[in-house]
């Protein structure tokens, strides 16, 4: 049956509208121009409902604008790394180091400053050099527990600006009782021409590569450089130099005096702590300098004889001997040393 508010058709007439009231059996339809006309409810052809306004039980819930948002990402919980400490570690050992990135190529080569931290503390430290302008802050940060941190990487160009290097810092426990340490602060002068010598970098302990290494702190006691008396660096100097002329011959590591005959060693080993990149032609270039530095000392001294122990090898280190002795010491003679106290690895040069 056809109601108030539905929107109705005539059966058998042209023309609808919607039903505006109704009285017995007569529907009043107002059309689309405004005029009611009666129609029997009856001949009334219902088109559409009309619509209940909806109660709060009828609309469907209402969204939250924000719930069609993507949900806020969830920060991922970090694992925290437990902290080992070391049976040692109570006692603080801090080391500055510079690695070479290729040894091989040290005059063309940049490096690596590390600070190591050996000790169960965290160090809040400052990384400085020191230059004609004053000191300049290289690195801050704090370093964990028995790590190394890489400070920065320099090369040659850099040099003149650190002529002197220092580390400070405090040291402290986050989550454990702990000793308090004193703040550390440690300067060293910093020697550039270093940086060009292989046998400067050296095997440590905290490395797989030769280091040129500095200790800062070693089992709790900060480095200290000792002071220099210049009135006493003067006389020992003095007292050298005197001693060097009433004795000319100086003794060497590689070098000792066995019956009147001076013996020089030119193995490698003997010269040098490592051969860690070094080339055959840097090895050769060595020897020879120590040759003619021995030369050097004795050519003045005439009826003084010097054994050169070389070993056998292939012959390419004697052979550059006899080429410097030809070239540079013509007053000398050389000859196969004792077979039965060198071998075939010595020879012998004579000075005249």
């Amino acid at each position: 049956m056809a109601k108030i508010g539905d929107k109705v058709r005539f059966l058998n007439a042209v023309g609808g509208g919607v039903i505006s009231r109704i009285e017995g059996n007569m529907a009043y339809v107002t059309d689309e121009d405004g005029f009611d006309n009666p129609v029997f409810l009856r001949e009334c052809v219902v088109v559409e409902e009309k619509k209940e306004k909806p109660t709060a039980y009828d609309r469907p819930p209402v969204e939250n604008p924000q719930s069609k948002l993507s949900p806020a990402p969830v920060e991922a919980k970090k694992e925290e790394i437990p902290v080992v400490e070391t049976t040692h570690g109570n006692k603080m050992n801090v080391v500055l180091a510079y690695e070479p990135v290729s040894l091989k190529h040290i005059s063309s080569t940049s490096f690596y400053a590390y600070l190591v931290n050996d000790s169960n503390y965290y160090l809040d430290f400052t990384y400085l050099t020191k230059d004609d302008d004053g000191w300049h802050t290289r690195y801050h940060g704090v370093v964990e527990p028995n790590i190394q941190v890489l400070l920065e990487k320099f090369g040659y160009e850099q040099l003149p600006e650190m002529e002197r290097v220092a580390v400070q810092f405090i040291a402290y426990k986050e989550k454990s009782a702990f000793e308090l340490k004193s703040p550390v602060s440690v300067e060293y002068k910093l020697d550039g021409t270093k940086f060009y010598k292989l046998h400067s970098f050296k095997d440590n302990e905290y490395f797989d590569n030769p280091v040129l290494a500095f200790t800062i702190v070693k089992d709790d006691a900060p480095f200290k450089e000792i002071p220099i008396d210049a009135a006493a660096l003067q006389e020992a100097m003095r007292e050298k130099k005197s001693a060097e002329n009433e004795t000319p011959r100086v003794s060497q590591k590689s070098e000792k005096r066995v019956n009147k005959v001076f013996e020089v060693d030119l193995h490698i080993s003997a010269l040098v702590d490592t051969t860690a990149g070094m080339s055959n032609s840097d090895m050769l270039r060595l020897q020879l300098d120590k040759f003619n530095e021995t030369m050097s000392r004795h050519i003045k001294h005439k009826g003084d004889s010097i054994v050169f122990i070389h070993g056998k090898g292939e012959g390419v280190l004697r052979k550059a001997i006899l080429d410097e002795l030809k070239k540079k010491y013509k007053n000398c003679t050389a000859q196969d040393a004792s077979f039965r106290e060198y071998g075939f690895g010595a020879t012998l040069v004579k000075i005249h």
